[in-house]
């Protein structure tokens, strides 16, 4: 076995040890995440609330759970439709209308000494360019960010932790339907990430090797 095959083999044991290790330490973390709704249906956001910017009678959504990563994560209960929810809040030149579907959780996902409002529903009226950060800002102070602008607290729930790992047998066990997680990303994305990398060192050393 030539040198490069040896730290090639080396890499893919380590990378194996490592993804061992991490998921018989944590089975997730903490976190608000964020959801766009298209339709009738909630889909995991590829874009943070700070940087996009919805449309007029959007809908978005936050929920408060324990999950690995997206394909873990609950989407937002109760319901969800513009119409509703902005009923009470007519439309005004020069604004535009976000609905926010806002679920705390449950209390299998609380920090300890902690119970979860009950899932609401607002209407922000905000300017037109304004982010769904914005929105939310409007209508569910107070809002808590750590120092790395991650998102922590919604309506000041939770009051204390932000994002903070939680162990296998901490985590909560969710009855959810199949339809309740979105796509894959997270923390297996940087093993992933890894794993290419070294792939793509390995075969740049075999070229020079044969060149």
């Amino acid at each position: 076995m030539t040198s490069v095959r040896r730290a090639a083999a080396l890499l893919v044991a380590s990378l194996l040890v490592l993804s061992a290790a991490a998921e018989a330490r944590a089975a997730g973390y903490r976190y608000w995440s964020f959801w766009d709704r298209s339709g009738d249906r909630w889909t995991y956001a590829t874009q943070g609330p700070a940087s996009e910017r919805p449309d007029d009678g959007s809908v978005r959504g936050f929920r408060f759970a324990v999950s690995a990563d997206s394909s873990d994560a609950n989407r937002p209960r109760g319901a969800a439709d513009f119409g509703s929810i902005c009923a009470k809040t007519p439309a005004r030149a020069g604004t535009k209308r976000v609905a926010l579907v806002l679920d705390f959780g449950t209390r299998a996902d609380a920090p300890s000494g902690e119970s979860p409002p009950d899932t609401r529903t607002v209407c922000a009226r905000v300017s037109p360019d304004a982010s769904t950060a914005e929105a939310l800002a409007e209508t569910a102070k107070p809002l808590r960010y750590d120092s790395n602008a991650l998102l922590c607290a919604i309506a000041g729930y939770p009051a204390r932790g932000c994002g903070e790992q939680v162990a296998a047998d901490e985590k909560p066990s969710h009855q959810a339907a199949p339809e309740d997680h979105g796509p894959s990303v997270g923390l297996p994305l940087g093993i992933g990430v890894v794993a290419v990398l070294g792939g793509a060192a390995f075969w740049q050393a075999r070229r020079r090797r044969d060149a």
